[in-house]
């Protein structure tokens, strides 16, 4: 029986919505090749009954999983690891070297987000975390090609939205797992002229340089598809990363002529939401307002993530 939150694709490819905020928010995919599986990003602690559940549907066993990915440490990306693998005796999990010591004793991981979100924020969306035992992680390199039955998975080390990110090269499906590296793709603003997309600048080590070298080194496969977190896969790649040069230079234009600005915070945020407006508008997007509601979220983090850059940037203007 198809469950409601996975969506089957091409290539053995399953997208698992982790329920995490909303619908088609946040996702964790589902690699099979051979009757062997592999995990990429797994959402919160919250959402491991549903991962478990797609394993179920597809007639897998736990045993039948070898990786688990977490393309960085981001709780809406890892904050489920540690409790998923204690269900998969087989797996090892697969992190930036940035990141594995985080997995490994969570708890300045922990600690980090409870500073941002305060405990009964914490207690809803993301529980306690679990660690990973030492010797189930095994932290990449740039370059590193693990197998899963065969199929090659290829890592590359892609900074810019944070220094513990990698991304997942699948020759298969001449896609990439794209983690948040290439921006943010709700579903709800697709039109005839295709997918939107948002860079995004989360808290705390956005640098917009890096990033836009990390998305040319994606775009230098040639890459057919993408397959992003936030949400599902898309393909029109070459239009959606000029949008998202296009928006991070509007982002960091709009930051740098705030730096010095009263009540900085609120004025980033109003300037992200008309930058959005006039996207969305452009896009062809019917209900702007409702659009520009739904990534209030986004917009926060973002702000925030700006700030702190800027707070960081000390090139003279």
């Amino acid at each position: 029986m198809a469950l409601p939150f996975v969506q089957t694709l091409a290539d053995g490819i399953h997208v698992i919505d982790t329920g995490f905020h909303r619908p088609l928010f946040d996702a964790s995919f589902l690699i099979v090749e051979n009757g062997r599986a592999a995990f990429v990003d797994t959402g919160t602690n919250f959402a491991v009954p549903r991962l478990l559940a797609a394993l179920d549907d597809l007639g897998l066993a736990r045993e039948a999983v070898d990786h688990v990915i977490a393309t960085h440490v981001h709780l809406d990306h890892a904050g489920g690891v540690g409790l998923l693998m204690q269900q998969l005796p087989c797996a090892t999990l697969l992190v930036h070297p940035r990141g594995a010591r985080h997995m490994i004793d969570p708890a300045a991981l922990y600690a980090g987000a409870l500073a941002v979100y305060g405990q009964a924020e914490m207690d809803k969306s993301y529980g306690q975390l679990v660690p990973v035992p030492a010797e189930r992680v095994r932290a990449t390199e740039d370059g590193l090609t693990v197998a899963l039955a065969g199929r090659p998975l290829q890592f590359i080390d892609t900074p810019g939205h944070a220094r513990h990110h990698h991304c997942i090269w699948d020759a298969r499906s001449r896609g990439w797992f794209t983690g948040d590296t290439f921006g943010l793709s709700y579903r709800e603003f697709d039109t005839p002229r295709g997918p939107w997309v948002l860079p995004t600048s989360t808290p705390v080590q956005f640098e917009p340089e890096a990033l836009r070298q990390s998305i040319q080194r994606l775009l230098a496969r040639q890459p057919q598809r993408m397959y992003l977190t936030h949400y599902g896969e898309v393909g029109d790649v070459p239009r959606l990363a000029g949008l998202l040069f296009e928006q991070i230079d509007a982002m960091v234009a709009l930051a740098q002529s705030l730096r010095h600005a009263e009540h900085r915070h609120e004025a980033l945020k109003a300037g992200l939401a008309e930058q959005c407006r006039a996207q969305l508008q452009q896009h062809g997007v019917v209900d702007i307002a409702s659009g520009v509601a739904s990534l209030a979220l986004d917009i926060e983090l973002n702000a925030q993530g700006l700030a702190i850059w800027l707070d960081r940037d000390t090139t003279p203007r």
